[in-house]
């Protein structure tokens, strides 16, 4: 029973970790299938961390933070829409650029603000978004398995977790099922094709990239409101280039981004709970090994085990509209 109470709480750990990421790969998930590829997901995960615990700190909101945290988001994704858009600038630099721009902002404004080294002060329980019991977990949390499973891995959430979660089927449903997703994925297959039925190319991939700047400040709003309790410098750590490359493994594909997502999360939550764990056969493992982990297997996933991942044949070209 033991092993079985580990195994709930590396899988809840699982959840937890692979919300951030989850939100971020749908973010680019919208961009990329109208044909912008969007580098900078990372810096808008961060201003959007950045900018919700800041509100949620000043008008002691939790939603308010998180509604400042995606109209920060979205401004960010529309900076990165305006240039590779409108001016057809390359957008592989116009996100690195947000990236760098919103890794200093973040800090300098924080520091200039609060006063404490670029972070924002420790959020109070009504500044951020707490667990939901669902009714009867704690009734059932002795019951063996379906107790621990029902109390742990179901209940127990915040609000964001399972917006997370119910944003897979919205996103399949809004690209294959809609108007506007067929349109999305036709702009980033022919955008050409598009232009000729009267329909706007610029218009298209701009509400994609509100879509994006939406998903990423929720994500990082989970970062600095649910996962941490306050913004900390550069707490994204790295989380928006897995994200892209959850995006690359699922084939830019909303469910199969989920399984990729969750995967990366296990292997993030597999290298915390072995930290200073003796292994068989192999001994004390140092912390530095186990916390590169999984971005070394993200690495080996995407060099051997994808096959041969298409993108939409338009992303990362500006449209140039023929006379």
């Amino acid at each position: 029973m033991d092993v079985f109470i580990a195994i709930v709480q590396v899988l809840d750990s699982t959840i937890r970790l692979s919300v951030p990421l989850l939100l971020a790969c749908l973010a680019g998930l919208y961009s990329e299938r109208a044909g912008v590829f969007d580098i900078g997901l990372e810096g808008k995960m961060l201003v959007g961390a950045f900018a919700g615990a800041a509100a949620a700190s000043v008008f002691h909101s939790a939603y308010l933070g998180l509604g400042m945290a995606i109209l920060i988001s979205v401004a960010f994704a529309l900076i990165h829409g305006f240039a590779s858009i409108t001016h057809r600038g390359n957008q592989i630099v116009s996100g690195v650029a947000i990236n760098f721009i919103a890794a200093g902002s973040t800090i300098m404004l924080g520091q200039a603000w609060f006063q404490q080294g670029g972070r924002t002060p420790a959020l109070a329980s009504g500044e951020r978004f707490g667990a939901i019991i669902w009714r009867g977990a704690d009734a059932v949390r002795g019951v063996p398995i379906l107790g621990p499973i029902y109390s742990e891995l179901i209940s127990g959430h915040s609000v964001l977790v399972y917006v997370a979660f119910l944003a897979v089927p919205f996103t399949w449903w809004v690209l294959f099922r809609t108007r506007f997703g067929l349109r999305l994925r036709a702009v980033g297959e022919n955008p050409a094709a598009v232009d000729t039925a009267g329909i706007s190319v610029a218009w298209l991939r701009y509400r994609a990239l509100i879509c994006t700047g939406v998903l990423t400040g929720i994500a990082g709003a989970y970062l600095s409101m649910v996962q941490n309790g306050g913004f900390v410098k550069d707490m994204t750590a790295g989380k928006g280039y897995i994200a892209l490359a959850a995006l690359i493994f699922a084939k830019w594909k909303p469910v199969n981004a989920m399984f990729a997502c969750l995967l990366f999360g296990f292997l993030d939550a597999l290298s915390i709970r072995l930290q200073g764990t003796p292994l068989p056969l192999i001994g004390k493992v140092p912390v530095q090994f186990m916390q590169a982990l999984p971005y070394v297997l993200t690495v080996i996933l995407l060099a051997g085990f994808i096959g041969k991942a298409i993108p939409p044949r338009a992303g990362g070209v500006p449209y140039v509209k023929e006379r």
